[in-house]
């Protein structure tokens, strides 16, 4: 019994030194886990979160403010001023401290009778007690400020913002643009805004400063400035009374002849200055969110490309000048037709000249004439001088959206159906643009140049910088660029650009009326023609190079009665505006 006993007891006891062993090494196993979380979350803290933490530090006792540019200003020439197309406008923001809000009903009442708010809307951004900000509305009316000043509500304030505001409306507002919200920052959209955003909205600057427990500036304290670089100003080329005219003409045409659209470009062809740029039905930069039709915001004589028809005549008639293949006295004799690959071309209202000279051609517009130059040019010469002239690429004007316009018929020299309608202005496309600055080449001498909208730009340091004309090629001899001008200026005396013409002065250029293809189907639409009349004056020295475009007129079908009178107009306002002495007697009246 007694050894029985002696060896429980040790059982016992080795049991309960067990158990002890076991709970110290859960002990040790807690103590061990504890330490191991508190090193990870120190390690968490001071390492992988340092940064983070360091910052929210820094944002106890420091302040770090962005500082935010001025966006220059756009300008259009005035003679020896300028006119604002763009500036910044200061308009008043309204908005609330929740916590400071008094009295609530009132507030709401009062708010939503003089902002025009949702009253919801105002109920749920002033019912939160702890909120310190919160954007009532941008852009308050002078009548909105002044109602809500003497309202006097407490918890409720004015900040001042700035916005872009155009002084000129709808003028030149396709060259403009203007500067939008994409539900995250304004940034330009369209014309100039776009396409120098980055030079316009300047560079942001940054201020860093300790400050005390109270919020007040450390006046010892470190502090880093940055100051912000506002955006340079940027003149235009564009002529801001010339501008203002050339809509108006325009305008009063488009209404006129019930047409759908029309655009007017005016350049000086010696240097490719862009004098006015103008397209109807344009649009209110400063209330661009209400327009239905955002194909208003589009540029159309840079973006959109058409078949010229017949105003592309005189570019083939020069080719074949410059080649050496005709003169302005070759004659030809037209039967009225070309038959090519099964296809009959015919010339307008299927009429036959007989024995015509180059002349002729353009005068009456004879499309079997300008086939008969690009059968003796042969169609890689021919192309090859399209794009010479520019013709299937891109000017390179400093604006957004520009389309080269297509010349893909050209590609194929084995196909001469392609290659005749073309030499007429059919089967290609082109953009006004792009047509003003190939009749800037046959006024200023051969001289192909590359268009210019921008003249200089003004930093806020007082540096400017000037752009410079840019030539691109010469095209075509001198010789034949005088030799056009005689010719064009016998369409004006002689054929459909009769009312084109500027009592006084010797005006040269080409009616076009074109058929619009159709965007969906091969073929063109029925009773639809596009009329374009582009030219030039004084021949003798030309000052500028006028195209307008009319698109789809309801009461005349060809560009004589529209595009042509149009352009008389636009070219005869110029002449008078710049003071250009007359070159030739006139005794009659000048308008």
């Amino acid at each position: 019994m007694h050894v029985a006993h002696t060896l429980n007891h040790a059982r016992a006891s080795h049991s309960f030194a067990e158990q002890r062993q076991w709970r110290f090494s859960i002990v040790i196993l807690f103590i061990l886990c504890t330490a191991i979380i508190i090193i990870a979350r120190l390690a968490v803290l001071q390492v992988a979160r340092h940064g983070d933490y360091q910052a929210l530090a820094r944002g106890q006792h420091e302040t770090l403010e962005e500082l935010v540019p001025q966006r220059g200003t756009i300008y259009a020439q005035n003679k020896d001023t300028r006119y604002p197309l763009a500036i910044n406008r200061a308009y008043s923001m309204a908005y609330a401290v929740p916590r400071d809000v008094t009295d609530s009903e009132k507030t709401v009442i009062i708010l939503t009778s003089v902002l025009g708010l949702d009253e919801q809307v105002v109920r749920e951004k002033i019912s939160k007690p702890d909120d310190l900000f919160e954007i009532l509305k941008h852009r308050l009316s002078p009548e909105e400020e002044r109602r809500l000043t003497e309202s006097n509500l407490d918890g409720i304030h004015l900040s001042p913002e700035y916005f872009r505001y155009y002084p000129g409306g709808e003028l030149a507002a396709q060259v403009v643009g203007f500067v939008g919200s994409d539900g995250q920052e304004y940034r330009g959209r369209y014309g100039m805004e776009a396409s120098f955003e980055n030079t316009l909205h300047g560079q942001k600057g940054v201020l860093q400063q300790e400050r005390a427990a109270g919020g007040g500036w450390i006046s010892i304290g470190d502090r880093l400035l940055m100051p912000a670089q506002d955006g340079p100003d940027i003149l235009l080329t564009i002529n801001y009374p010339v501008q203002y005219e050339v809509e108006r003409i325009l305008r009063a045409a488009v209404e006129t002849h019930r047409a759908d659209s029309g655009s007017a470009v005016v350049l000086s062809p010696q240097d490719g200055k862009i004098i006015a740029m103008a397209s109807v039905p344009s649009f209110n930069p400063n209330n661009y969110n209400t327009v239905e039709d955002i194909a208003r915001f589009v540029n159309p004589i840079v973006s959109h490309a058409y078949e010229p028809g017949s105003v592309f005549k005189p570019i083939t008639m020069a080719i074949g000048i410059d080649h050496g293949v005709v003169t302005p006295d070759t004659t030809y004799v037209d039967t009225g037709q070309v038959v090519e690959a099964g296809y009959t071309i015919t010339n307008a209202e299927g009429k036959v000249y007989g024995k015509s000279t180059m002349t002729n051609v353009l005068e009456e517009s004879i499309n079997t004439g300008v086939i008969h130059v690009e059968k003796l040019l042969g169609n890689t010469v021919f192309a090859d001088y399209v794009r010479q002239f520019g013709f299937g690429e891109k000017t390179g004007i400093a604006l957004p959206g520009e389309s080269p316009g297509n010349m893909k018929n050209l590609a194929e020299t084995k196909r001469d159906i392609q290659f005749f309608t073309a030499s007429f202005g059919q089967g290609i496309s082109v953009t006004p643009l792009q047509l003003a600055v190939a009749y800037g080449a046959l006024a200023n001498g051969g001289v192909l140049m590359t268009p210019q909208i921008v003249e200089k730009m003004t930093y806020a340091d007082g540096r400017e910088d000037s752009i410079a004309p840019q030539q691109r090629q010469r095209v075509i001899r001198e010789e034949t660029a005088r030799t056009m001008g005689e010719m064009l200026r016998n369409v004006v005396v002689n054929g459909h650009g009769k009312r084109a013409d500027v009592p006084g002065y010797r005006v040269g250029g080409k009616t076009g009326t074109a058929q619009v293809a159709k965007s969906d189907a091969k073929g063109y639409d029925d009773g639809a023609t596009i009329g374009t009349f582009a030219g030039y004056a004084p021949l003798d020295d030309p000052r500028f190079v006028v195209v307008v475009k009319i698109d789809n007129p309801k009461d005349v079908i060809w560009a004589e009665s529209s595009a042509a009178p149009t352009f008389g107009k636009i070219m005869r306002y110029l002449l008078q505006y710049y003071d250009v002495p007359p070159t030739e007697p006139y005794d009659g009246p000048q308008s």
